[in-house]
């Protein structure tokens, strides 16, 4: 995914932690003698993963990033082409991506009403609490043509890709680190620029926000700043040289595979939508619905 939206909710506790080492992607330097404070595997857990020293499980405890399967974000973007409007959700399925079991994230981004993206995303949190980026299977279309492609895809383990870090454990301000790690197809990474910032969005108003500056080195003119909410996760970007925003519109915790769905679309763009993914993406479905665990 380039520079793309990310954000997740949940209803928590925050507890107080102390600072681990810098961590950047794809390996943390944060050792093993550190504590482990959110995102620890249970004991004999069957979902738990071990790659690069590290176990991962499909979930997430990070306040700023949290995982919980059912829940879904709506976002709106007044763009030059049109009003783009995205729903992102945490599916309750996972898939195997180089020996870890991840969460599978579905996002999809319209184009006044007609889907432009549509691309599912993989996570996992180590044992320290970072939020590791497995892949993405992408799939673009072109609103004037109708053209699909998957350019943007990319699973690590695959032609030299490794997973990134999408979100630290314990981020600190100057703390830079590799979301994608996909040589060729996507290098994106982030800055920690600030952790008390403000963001007022339709969804809001918050403040203590962690506030990072995310860029490409395949395209290094484009900025973005990304604002997450303690607790909730992406609530607000900006592209600074669009001077365009994305903002959080909506958050509905419960299931929503069932009659909630995007007012901006219809029923066979929908179904064209899905079924441009059947021979793309084969998801793992767990025998019965994970309830509503911590991400």
């Amino acid at each position: 995914m380039s520079l793309h939206r990310l954000v997740i909710c949940t209803a928590l506790v925050l507890a107080g932690c102390s600072k681990s080492g810098r961590v950047t992607g794809p390996d943390p330097s944060a050792g093993k003698s550190q504590s482990p404070s959110r995102g620890v595997p249970a004991a004999g857990a069957s979902d738990v993963g071990t790659q690069q020293g590290h176990e991962f499980v499909p979930r997430s405890d990070n306040p700023y990033f949290p995982l919980v399967p059912g829940a879904t974000f709506r976002y709106r973007s007044e763009t030059p082409d049109g009003v783009e409007t995205e729903v992102f959700t945490v599916t309750r399925e996972t898939r195997r991506i180089a020996g870890v079991t991840t969460r599978v994230i579905e996002d999809v981004v319209r184009l006044d009403g007609k889907w432009i993206e549509h691309t599912f995303d993989y996570f996992a949190s180590d044992e320290q609490g970072n939020v590791w980026y497995f892949g993405e299977d992408a799939r673009s279309r072109d609103p004037a043509t109708g053209e699909v492609s998957t350019e943007g895809s990319w699973r690590a383990g695959r032609d030299g890709a490794e997973g990134g870090i999408i979100m630290e454990a314990h981020p600190q301000v100057g703390d830079v680190y590799n979301e994608e790690n996909a040589p060729g197809i996507a290098q994106d990474q982030a800055r920690v620029l600030a952790l008390d910032a403000t963001a007022n969005v339709p969804a809001g108003a918050y403040s203590n926000c962690l506030e990072t500056e995310n860029f490409s080195a395949f395209d290094p003119g484009a900025i973005e700043h990304k604002y997450y909410a303690l607790g909730i996760g992406l609530v607000l970007e900006v592209d600074v040289n669009e001077n365009t925003t994305n903002e959080l519109v909506k958050v509905k915790g419960a299931d929503p595979r069932g009659d909630d769905r995007d007012e901006s679309g219809d029923d066979d763009d929908d179904n064209s939508l899905r079924n441009a993914h059947v021979s793309h993406v084969t998801i793992a479905r767990p025998a019965r619905p994970a309830g509503g665990g911590a991400r």
